[in-house]
């Protein structure tokens, strides 16, 4: 986001400077979750053939603004109007929303992971033959949206057997698929590697040249100022600015979301000279297991106290998979040597990681981070319960103080300790995530994708602590799939590419030519 936002390209009306009557309507709406107010007389409105960007700071009632609107929250639970066609809605499920030509893709995938990606994108509009499921049709139907959207995914593979950014482009084919007439994507590229974004992107605007009318979400500013043809922010729950893209900029755009200016999206404070080696690995090979062909080939780096390594390439490239056999969680070695704080690392488990002074943030905070239906204390306290253990009982009174500690210090926005983890917004789940790992009293950090789906403001809040850890001498190694904020935040960088380095840079400044070209094997 620290570079020019490509130009916009808006849709034949917006073009010729006419404005068409709404297609969907919100009007002062305003919804209440108890003596909370998630909404806050809301007023926005989609016109047919548009891409209008919703915009805002985590928590600041996105979410609750399309679950409203598609009937998740129904008519009667809010205050205000929607209106379709010129019409009131009232929606009273997503059921109603949908014969009404209304999909909505959610950042939580609700695939079965069980079924093959043809099963899922036809799951409750079965292609039947009498009363027997027509199979041939349903691979064959299945297998011609996958080629109009160029996805290159067999329709009869597992949905279990998917990458995350797979699987995100087939939830996104399953709502095509039923031809909606307007179309809301809750951050659809938060899990996609650049390629596929490029895909989503492409398929998007086909959309909008065929009439189809968009709501689009996302945190990533310079895919909402190339996709959009107008924003609107939400910051408190309220509506602040709606704006037509090609007559604003990012800097403008995060004015509105966060009520102030800045300066600085990548605000890294770089350590002069790096301290003592503290994690070194040599040709290291890894399998996925024992007698496996190898993932991951030959593999060299070290990380020095007081530095941010950076690791990037294109997904499928071995970059989670690096950290995780590293952290203990996967693969197995068939050669090359781990050194951790000048000693052996040869068979870890994420138990003695963390003994030893390294731990790893994954990815996926919901699936692998967190305990979404326990407390907030209990999630930060998870990995790190020997500190608060007594005669082999745990003290409740010390977790409380050391959570309380946290809680305060991460500026983590909940009524309190006890509130359940999956209630906050993903912003403060990500910092749970964090403060559970920092809990530990780590000396290596590693961070997978810290600040996927999370707003501006948030991801600062990331930034300033990686900047902390390593002003205190720790060692961070960051993986992300976001080319700016990889050079922004990084010391050195590799670029990883088909399980190998392609590529290793110092800040000279960076050039994100070279990198990309070291992530696609040119280099």
């Amino acid at each position: 986001m620290n570079g020019p936002a490509p130009a916009p390209q808006p849709s034949a009306h917006l073009a010729s400077g006419g404005a068409s009557p709404a297609l969907l309507e919100a009007r002062s709406l305003t919804k209440r979750f108890g003596g909370v107010t998630a909404l806050h007389n809301v007023s926005f409105d989609l016109r047919p053939g548009e891409i209008h960007a919703l915009c805002g700071e985590n928590g600041a009632g996105k979410s609750t603004l399309i679950k409203t609107l598609s009937g998740l929250h129904p008519h009667g639970s809010y205050e205000g109007e929607i209106r379709l066609d010129g019409v009131e809605a009232r929606f009273r499920s997503l059921a109603d929303a949908d014969r009404a030509g209304l999909a909505v893709i959610y950042q939580e995938l609700a695939l079965v992971e069980s079924m093959t990606v043809a099963e899922n994108i036809f799951l409750g509009r079965e292609r039947r033959h009498g009363p027997w499921i027509d199979w041939a049709r349903t691979h064959r139907d299945a297998a011609t949206l996958l080629a109009k959207f160029q996805i290159d995914i067999h329709p009869e593979t597992p949905v279990n057997t998917l990458g995350v950014g797979q699987k995100q482009l087939v939830e996104i084919v399953k709502a095509l698929s039923k031809e909606a007439r307007l179309l809301i994507l809750d951050e659809p590229t938060a899990a996609l590697a650049g390629a596929e974004t490029g895909i989503l992107l492409r398929i998007l605007r086909e959309l909008r040249a065929q009439g189809v009318s968009i709501i689009y979400i996302s945190h990533k500013l310079n895919e909402v100022m190339s996709i959009s043809d107008r924003i609107t922010v939400l910051r408190d729950g309220a509506s602040v600015a709606t704006m037509a893209t090609a007559e604003t900029d990012i800097p403008s755009i995060i004015r509105h979301m966060v009520g102030r200016k800045i300066e600085d999206l990548y605000p890294r404070t770089r350590t002069l000279t790096p301290g003592k080696e503290m994690l070194r690995v040599e040709h290291l090979t890894v399998a996925p297991k024992a007698h496996a062909p190898a993932c991951l080939h030959d593999i060299s780096f070290s990380v020095r106290a007081g530095e941010v390594l950076g690791i990037g390439g294109l997904m499928g490239a071995g970059r989670s998979e690096l950290l995780l056999h590293l952290f203990g969680a996967w693969g197995h070695r068939t050669s090359g040597t781990v050194v951790l704080q000048g000693l052996p690392h040869p068979s870890p488990t994420p138990a003695t990681s963390i003994q030893r002074g390294l731990v790893m943030v994954t990815d996926d905070r919901k699936r692998f981070g967190l305990h979404l239906d326990l407390p907030i204390g209990t999630n930060l306290s998870l990995s790190s319960l020997h500190n608060v253990t007594r005669g082999g009982r745990l003290d409740p009174v010390a977790e409380e103080q050391i959570n309380q500690k946290f809680h305060a210090a991460l500026q983590i926005k909940s009524p309190g300790l006890w509130a359940r983890a999956g209630s906050l917004s993903g912003g403060n789940q990500q910092k749970i995530v964090l403060g559970k790992a920092l809990m530990t009293a780590p000396q290596i950090v590693f961070l997978d994708e810290p600040t996927r789906g999370i707003d501006v403001g948030a991801k600062l809040d990331v930034y300033q602590l990686i900047n902390r850890l390593t002003a205190e001498g720790k060692a961070v190694v960051l993986v992300s799939s976001e080319l700016p904020e990889l050079m922004g935040m990084s010391d050195r960088i590799i670029m990883l590419h088909a399980g190998a380095v392609g590529g290793v840079f110092a800040r000279t400044p960076f050039n994100q030519e070279e990198l990309l070209a070291a992530a696609m094997g040119q280099r």
